[in-house]
């Protein structure tokens, strides 16, 4: 995914929740529904949150330093954590909260025409927020499933705003539902549930996101599919006999360090190992533009020496 279009999913969701944001709370001086007030805090805390992911986005954009010699694009992964730290404890425990008070005190939802009206035009911008999410992800999806994507994707703004919004879509639809049965039964209690069901639904999404992040924040490795092309590129050079072992980690969404031992033939040359390297390093850029920073260790291919066999290019150890 591009820095870019999360950007853009990112922009389209903070304007939707800073919409929504007003009218609920608009809505909850109106009613006093418990249920809008949760949701008015679950799109500020959003609002917050899209703020931090374009925080982290700009500050990862810093050049490296001495003290920083790979960068700074982990903090994409930092400020997408704490994202998911925002939205547990300012959404998701502010909502059982105020539903669980509202549940042991219940009241009458007043001028429940209010709380219809701005949960419909809050379903329809957070429909609009979702969909560009959508698109934007659609993108560098491929042909994995949405949770696979969620699951593997490396940069971690698309996936934040996409279970943001699919967690807002939900809570709005539990908030109209339980809305409406406060009014046709005249019992405030579901106006409770429907708050204390809501910051479930927010603490469910919150350790997914806290969980996915976390991963990403301790060092994940390339995708199997991209270790493929790096090995491939390091086979079909000539001087390489075979790949020994092989590490990668991100140290960015799009920036990626590998490092490898590779086998040579023991009467190559310096120069010829030098050129060998080179070469390696070209090709592995050229297929893998993540790549950036490679370090290739050259050794004897000891096993086949030992065993007197010809060396393999094939093949990987651990």
């Amino acid at each position: 995914m591009s820095a870019e279009g999360g950007t853009k999913a990112i922009i389209a969701a903070l304007g939707a929740n800073l919409g929504i944001a007003v009218a609920k709370f608009v809505a909850f001086a109106f009613t006093g529904s418990a249920s809008m007030m949760a949701e008015g805090v679950h799109s500020i805390a959003d609002s917050g949150n899209q703020g931090l992911l374009l925080l982290g986005s700009k500050r990862s954009k810093r050049a490296r330093d001495r003290e920083h010699p790979f960068g700074y694009g982990s903090e994409r992964y930092f400020y997408a954590f704490i994202v998911a730290v925002v939205l547990f404890t300012v959404g998701a425990l502010f909502s059982l909260y105020e539903g669980w008070h509202k549940v042991t005190d219940p009241h009458d939802v007043e001028d429940p025409v209010w709380a219809f009206g701005v949960l419909i035009f809050a379903i329809l911008l957070e429909g609009y927020s979702f969909r560009t999410a959508i698109k934007e992800a659609s993108r560098t999806r491929g042909g994995q499933s949405w949770v696979s994507y969620i699951r593997r994707a490396k940069a971690p703004e698309l996936p934040v705003v996409l279970l943001e919004d699919f967690a807002a879509l939900i809570g709005l639809v539990i908030a109209l539902v339980c809305v409406a049965l406060a009014v046709v039964t005249g019992n405030g209690v579901w106006d409770g549930v429907g708050s204390m069901a809501i910051g479930v639904l927010l603490a469910f999404v919150a350790i997914v996101l806290a969980t996915e992040t976390k991963s990403m924040l301790i060092g994940e490795a390339a995708s199997t599919e991209v270790e493929k092309r790096i090995l491939a590129e390091l086979g079909s050079v000539e001087q390489v006999d075979r790949v020994i072992h092989i590490r990668t980690l991100h140290v960015g969404p799009e920036e990626l360090l590998v490092a490898a031992k590779i086998a040579v033939t023991h009467d190559d040359t310096a120069a010829e190992v030098a050129k060998a390297i080179d070469a390696a390093e070209k090709r592995i850029r050229a297929a893998v533009p993540m790549a950036r920073h490679i370090y290739l260790e050259p050794d004897l291919d000891r096993s086949a020496l030992s065993s007197g066999q010809q060396p393999s290019k094939s093949g990987r150890s651990a």
